[in-house]
């Protein structure tokens, strides 16, 4: 009985625990794109493709990692090819929400022909067991802010015609700079959480001939955090009540499941309409 009394209480204390952390992450994340800006003259891109190998796009957490105490990491990253198979694996603990039950690599599996089916979880091979995974990449939590526009569209035709495409601070067609988000640093979302129950995500970049290749990268904002149902691009956390957000100016702060759906989408814009 006094198990069943003190379980709660321990389980309670431990969450709080893992979800102090995952603010931490997030605010030391937000401090890495403030340096960035300052040393680059605006934030890093979404995503950037391989100068060599046009099918591989390296992600925007990459750029920030001098600014995350980890230059011996940035300095073992060639951009002008694909990562090596060692780098593949390479799980960083500042991408990683405590909360969440994660594997520390997933497998990128091709995009299936025709019609897209959400029906099996994104890590599973066809059912046919003749494919083989593209590639193999380090898990992630925190995935930049595209917007409220679908980031693995990015490379259809509708998409490429439309300069406009992804309204957020995190886009990979144009420079962001801070001068750029007219709602104010503190009002513009920078970076959220995904659990891996949504779609396994990454730090380190994709294979664009993946399945939902660049929503690993990045997320939008389109109805709630942690919706049902829910695109596989938008955002989610375990922590209850909704999910953690880093803002522009840096702070961190959680935004509740129940946020109006409009005001959510403005949070994600650049723009002040």
């Amino acid at each position: 009985m006094l198990f069943a009394l003190l379980l709660p209480a321990v389980m309670a204390a431990r969450e709080a625990a893992r979800r102090t952390t995952c603010v931490n992450h997030l605010r030391q994340i937000g401090v890495a794109f403030q340096s960035h800006h300052d040393q680059v003259g605006s934030l890093p891109p979404a995503w950037q493709l391989a100068n060599s190998d046009k099918r591989f796009a390296y992600g925007w957490a990459t750029r920030v990692l001098p600014y995350l105490e980890q230059e011996v990491l940035a300095k073992r990253f060639d951009f002008s090819v694909r990562p090596t198979l060692a780098m593949e694996e390479t799980t960083h603990p500042s991408f990683i929400c405590p909360s969440d039950i994660i594997e520390p690599a997933f497998d990128l599996w091709s995009e299936p022909l025709g019609e897209e089916s959400h029906d099996a979880p994104p890590t599973m091979p066809p059912d046919d067991g003749s494919a083989e995974p593209i590639i193999r990449l380090p898990s992630a939590n925190y995935q930049g802010v595209f917007g409220t526009a679908e980031a693995d569209e990015a490379y259809e035709p509708s998409a490429l015609a439309d300069a406009s495409f992804g309204e957020g601070s995190v886009v990979h067609n144009r420079r962001v700079r801070f001068s750029d988000l007219e709602r104010g640093l503190s009002n513009t979302l920078l970076i959220g959480e995904r659990v891996m129950a949504m779609v396994p995500s990454t730090w380190l970049g994709v294979d664009l001939r993946g399945e939902d290749s660049t929503c690993r990268l990045v997320g939008s904002a389109i109805t709630q955090p942690n919706c049902t149902p829910c695109d596989e691009c938008e955002f989610g956390s375990r922590h209850a009540g909704g999910s953690q957000f880093a803002w522009a100016d840096g702070h961190v702060s959680l935004v509740s499941d129940d946020v109006d759906s409009a005001t959510y989408q403005q949070m994600a814009l650049r723009d002040s309409q």
